[in-house]
């Protein structure tokens, strides 16, 4: 699917009223569909050492598709250390950027040439461009759908997949726009493979109870991610959100204190400028 401004209207209708309950039959289907989703010549991955980018990674060197993982993060922020673990344990190869609060403060300020400026835009989109700063090759492949069709979020419990809906229709104003701003600020193209059509339409039929429970989030992805042969525990490791995981938000949280503010009132006030048109 393409990812511009039809992007809400063409998932809309993908749904259905079909539920697939048989867990078996549903890991050999997505084991094709997510293989098949994942493309390219020579490409670059935003590389967290998540279930999401892990996997796409895999399955890259799976259909020798040339990649390089590009990680960024704060000293000792987890998901720096673990890409690290993660591309060691494969021999990967990896370019892993440890930033001071300075510099992520400094990407901060640059983040004006996005269309909406609010707290969760400048953490996530602060990693995202942090990423695309360093990156070489012509296209980047993301994680970016993987929560939505496989409920990855907290906001997902209660009515699962109604939630998991919900989130797919609203993720164009919300991730895509940000993240396509700033790939095309470096003049990068962003695949990706988790907001394949195929894949949400089969996705979004998956009874919802093979996709969250008491302690995991994204179940079916994990027990999929098992069934292709990536390494067990990185199948099964547990993350926060980008801008958590790499201390990005700690560096907003001390600008903010320092200013005397809350992080909403900081990125409202210090931060926003006019904005530009999102891209089509």
């Amino acid at each position: 699917m393409k990812l511009n401004s039809t992007f809400s209207e063409e998932v809309i209708k993908l749904k259905s009223n079909n539920i697939i309950s048989n867990k078996e039959e549903i890991v050999k289907k997505l084991s094709i569909l997510l293989t098949n989703a994942v493309k390219g010549e020579k490409v670059a991955i935003g590389f967290s050492g998540g279930i999401d980018s892990t996997l796409i990674a895999f399955i890259c060197e799976k259909k020798n598709i040339p990649f390089t993982l590009y990680s960024v993060g704060l000293k000792n922020s987890p998901d720096l250390e673990y890409a690290k673990k993660v591309a060691k344990f494969y021999n990967w190869k990896l370019i892993a950027k440890e930033l001071t609060e300075e510099e992520v403060e400094s990407i901060f300020k640059k983040l004006n040439i996005l269309p909406r400026i609010d707290v969760v835009n400048i953490g996530v989109g602060a990693v995202t461009y942090a990423v695309c700063e360093q990156v070489k090759e012509k296209t980047i492949l993301t994680g970016l759908g993987s929560e939505e069709i496989f409920a990855g979020y907290e906001r997902h419990k209660g009515e699962i997949n109604k939630n998991c809906w919900l989130g797919l229709e609203e993720i164009y104003e919300r991730d895509i726009v940000r993240d396509s701003t700033i790939a095309n600020h470096f003049k990068l193209k962003v695949h990706c493979p988790f907001l394949n059509k195929e894949l949400i339409e089969y996705s979004m039929q998956i009874d919802e109870k093979l996709k969250m429970n008491e302690e995991y989030k994204k179940l079916i992805l994990r027990y999929t991610a098992e069934h292709l042969g990536l390494n067990k525990e990185f199948c099964w490791r547990k993350k926060k959100a980008a801008q958590y995981g790499s201390y990005f938000d700690k560096v907003l949280t001390k600008l903010a204190k320092r200013n005397k503010q809350t992080k909403r009132e900081y990125v409202s006030k210090g931060l926003r400028v006019s904005a530009p048109n999102p891209p089509e």
